[in-house]
């Protein structure tokens, strides 16, 4: 058996098999029951901030420094 037949049969076998139960596996972990706290967290962190940053509602101290280019 050449090596290009062999790797053609354990790819066609073995490695989709190896694929699928990995597929399955990341699938199952993340929709785990655990798991709904964590995404809920991590979908709301664009939202955590009360204040637009550099807005003129945020105080001075807390808006970032920009300095101005010189031509």
């Amino acid at each position: 058996m050449d090596t290009y037949s062999f790797l053609r049969q354990l790819a066609d076998s073995w490695v989709l098999l190896a694929m699928t139960l990995f597929f399955l596996g990341v699938i199952v972990w993340a929709f785990r029951p655990g798991s709904a706290k964590v995404h809920a967290e991590t979908a709301s962190i664009p939202f955590r901030n009360e204040v637009k940053p550099g807005s003129v509602e945020a105080p001075a101290e807390e808006r970032p420094k920009t300095k101005e280019l010189q031509s």
